[in-house]
């Protein structure tokens, strides 16, 4: 008698709790593209509120999804991305290490500066359930910011935690914070102020 034959894999396993999922943009990095000496400290002070809302989030059970630029290297792949910041060394490799990505957690390579620009990730939130997205990471008026109009364009509700966010200085991020909330209508809460789903 023949076998059963298996179904494929889902793409995503799970439904998002609360329909929510957190989004971590380009922090897992070597940092040598131009500008990176001044976007590198900004990060690096981030870090450790993002680190703590992935903690947060994996404790409710909000998926949590890298996406990261490939930097024109179309072989490469995030686990990849993530050894090249490892043996880079210095501030970018301690950042990888605080938001080193677990085994569950997802992944995003983007060829340009949105998270949903030629990726795969409105069909992976869409199988994960999800409608609330949020957002955080580098740059805030660049990559953050694409990625958040392009999310609101597809109808997700959008929260961009405003200290989880960071741009090449303080005056420039505090002018994409206001632009979020002004232009976009996008909420900046902080992130131990968002409200996550109680895990069941």
């Amino acid at each position: 008698m023949p076998s059963k034959k298996k179904s494929p894999p889902s793409l995503a396993e799970h439904r998002a709790a609360g329909a929510s999922a957190f989004l971590i943009v380009d922090m897992i990095s070597c940092w040598d593209f131009p500008d990176a000496r001044h976007l590198l400290p900004q990060a690096a002070a981030i870090a450790p509120r993002i680190a703590a809302f992935k903690a947060r989030c994996r404790r409710a059970g909000v998926p949590v999804i890298y996406a990261n630029d490939n930097r024109g290297q179309w072989r490469s792949d995030f686990r990849q991305v993530v050894a090249q910041s490892l043996e880079h060394g210095g501030a970018g490799a301690e950042i990888t290490r605080q938001l080193a990505p677990d085994d569950d957690d997802y992944f995003v390579l983007k060829p340009k500066h949105s998270a949903f620009f030629a990726t795969p990730l409105d069909l992976l939130l869409q199988h994960l359930h999800v409608r609330r997205l949020l957002i955080a990471g580098v740059a805030s008026d660049q990559c953050v910011a694409t990625s958040a109009v392009d999310a609101r364009m597809r109808d997700y509700e959008v929260l961009v935690p405003g200290d989880c966010v960071a741009s090449q200085n303080v005056q420039r991020n505090q002018r994409a914070l206001r632009h979020f909330e002004e232009a976009l209508d996008i909420r900046t809460t902080r992130s131990t102020h968002v409200r996550l789903p109680k895990r069941s």
